[in-house]
Order: C-alpha cells, then sequence, then structure tokens
C-alpha cells in the first residue's frame, strides 16, 4: 500500500471519529496513537480530499415554505430552495450542492434509471461535488454537444466531469452545440451513433439542466457559442433565456429561427414523462427562470430564497 494510501485511511479513520462519532482531537489521538498535532492535520485532511461531507439536515422554515409554495403556485413537481447568502453574487452556490444531492439521490436507487444532464457553470460545479459511486445500473445522457466552436472539448460539458468520480455508463453527444446550418443539424441527428443517444435522451427518467440569461454575459455568447449579433438578434425577438442552448421568451415560446434552427443539442424530454429540474438562481436569470415555468418547459426547480421570493410576487 502507497503511503498516500494510507496516510488517506487514517484521514478517513480520524474524520470518521470526529464527525461521526463526536470524539475530540485528543480521544482521536490516544486512539490512533498519533499526537494532537497530527490528528489535527489527519481532521484537516479528511476535510479537503473529500473524504467527510457536512450536511445540514434540518430544513429551515422559509425555504421548506417557498418551496411548497412554488409547488402550489406553479404546479411543479419538485422544488428545493436553498438559504440567500446576501453577501454573495455567485449564481452557483447553493443551488449547486443542492443539485448534487438531487443528482445523487437519483445515482444511488437501486433500479435503473436514465438520467438526462445539460451542460453550464451551476450543473458542473454540482457534479464535481459528487462522492466516488459506483452505478453501473444507471446510463447518464448528454442533451447537448460536447464540441466548441473551436473544435476543442466544451469546458462545461457535464458528463465527461461526471465519469471522473462516478462509475455510471455515460452517453456523450458527440456534436457541435450550435450547427453551422438546419441542415448540417439534421444530418449529424440522422447518423448512425447519434440516432441512439437521441432516443435515449427522450426516455430520460429525470433530466437537470441550468438556465443561461441572455445578457451581455450569456454563457453562449462568452463562451463563443453565438455571435453578438446573434445574441441581438434573439433578444429583438424577445429572447429572456436559454436551456441546452434552446432560446425561449417570457411565455416560455420558443424562438422561431435564429440560432434555435440550428441548436444540435436533444429536445427537452417531455415533462409528462420526465422530471425536468433546472437548477438556477439570480437576479439575471429572474426572466428565463420564469419563462421556463410558465412555458411548462420544466417541471422541477433548484432555486434560492430570493428567486423564490420573486417568483411568487409575479402576477
Amino acid at each position: 500500500m502507497s503511503k498516500r494510501v494510507s496516510r488517506l485511511d487514517d484521514a478517513a479513520r480520524a474524520g470518521w471519529l470526529y464527525y461521526v462519532a463526536g470524539n475530540t482531537q485528543d480521544q482521536i489521538a490516544t486512539k490512533l496513537g498519533v499526537s494532537r498535532q497530527s490528528a489535527q492535520r489527519l481532521v484537516s485532511l479528511a476535510r479537503s480530499e473529500g473524504l467527510v461531507r457536512v450536511q445540514i439536515d434540518h430544513p429551515i422554515a422559509n425555504c421548506l415554505e417557498l418551496s411548497n409554495a412554488l409547488k402550489a403556485r406553479f404546479g411543479l413537481k419538485f422544488v428545493d430552495v436553498t438559504p440567500t447568502d446576501p453577501g454573495s453574487d455567485s449564481t452557483i452556490t447553493g443551488v449547486a450542492e443542492s443539485a448534487s444531492a438531487e443528482i445523487e439521490r437519483w445515482l444511488r436507487r437501486e433500479e435503473p434509471v436514465i438520467i438526462a444532464v445539460g451542460t453550464g457553470r451551476t450543473l458542473k460545479a454540482a457534479v464535481e461535488l459528487l462522492p466516488r459511486m459506483e452505478c453501473p445500473q444507471h446510463k447518464v445522457v448528454s442533451l447537448t454537444g460536447n464540441i466548441a466552436p473551436d473544435g476543442s472539448a466544451a469546458y462545461y460539458n457535464v458528463v465527461f466531469t461526471m465519469s471522473d468520480s462516478v462509475n455510471v455508463r455515460s452517453f456523450p453527444m458527440p456534436l457541435p452545440v450550435i450547427a453551422s446550418s438546419s441542415g448540417e443539424r439534421e444530418m449529424l441527428h440522422g447518423q448512425a451513433m447519434i440516432k441512439p443517444t437521441l432516443e435515449l435522451a427522450a426516455r430520460a427518467d429525470v433530466t437537470f439542466v441550468g438556465i443561461g440569461d441572455l445578457s451581455e454575459e450569456a454563457p453562449l455568447f462568452v463562451d463563443g457559442f453565438i455571435t453578438r449579433d446573434e445574441l441581438l438578434a434573439l433578444r429583438s425577438a424577445g429572447a429572456v433565456g436559454e436551456i441546452v442552448g434552446w432560446a425561449f421568451d417570457a411565455e416560455g415560446r420558443m424562438i422561431e429561427g435564429i440560432t434555435n434552427e440550428r441548436v444540435a443539442s436533444v429536445s427537452i424530454p417531455s415533462r409528462d414523462s420526465s422530471i425536468v429540474i433546472a437548477a438556477a438562481k439570480g437576479e439575471r436569470k429572474f426572466p428565463g427562470i420564469a419563462g421556463a415555468i410558465r412555458g411548462g418547459l420544466v417541471n422541477g426547480l433548484i432555486t434560492d430564497e430570493e428567486t423564490a421570493e420573486h417568483l411568487l410576487r409575479l402576477t
């Protein structure tokens, strides 16, 4: 056994003794036969290596009330509202952790399930938080292409990130995010190696997506998938948000033409057969989140208190 593996074993034991069994660092030192300083370092190593995850199980009353109110108001099947950090402008913190926990719950099911995933910063952060797991009975399929405009692998593609820690059958989409023409998209979707992945995605039991805004900091624009002219054209046509590249307006209606005629992503799975959960929060995304809910593009939501309260104020 290597020295690193042995030290991680010791760190795991120290972490268990501290976080689960409630031992003090002095008690851990005695039980492991090390100095108090070594025990302290082992507990810290357990945290830094991801061997220990801290999870608060007590439902925060306001978050629970907001979750129930959103379900009742919009007929959503799943809602999880996380606390808002007033001092943070992050559109990931809190939501990514909650999305990770929900993805993990699905992965831990014994019966085989098909999990479809979108792309983006929030979902990438979520899957990076997943523990190492053995889930060979499940299938995870990407809704989006994994090829960036310069031909490289798209950085925020979630399937590749998930495979770093989870042993699960993965089905990436070897396509550009946005094709050069509608004809090219149809040709690509007709390829023998692509059609089974499209069909698999359509049968997803649960789907996790992000919601992109269409501001000057729109991910599609910042990451080079669309031009500024295309961004402005989408906004002029009424687009307020996008899910896996599909742009929609304030009522959740898909924008005709422009980039939507070239999006190579799979259509969002049917909300009749799949729970489609959007993980998104923040003021820039308010219009997109509201539009996705109004139009029934999603039937599940992971968000924060501030966003939930904004949605409930809508007429």
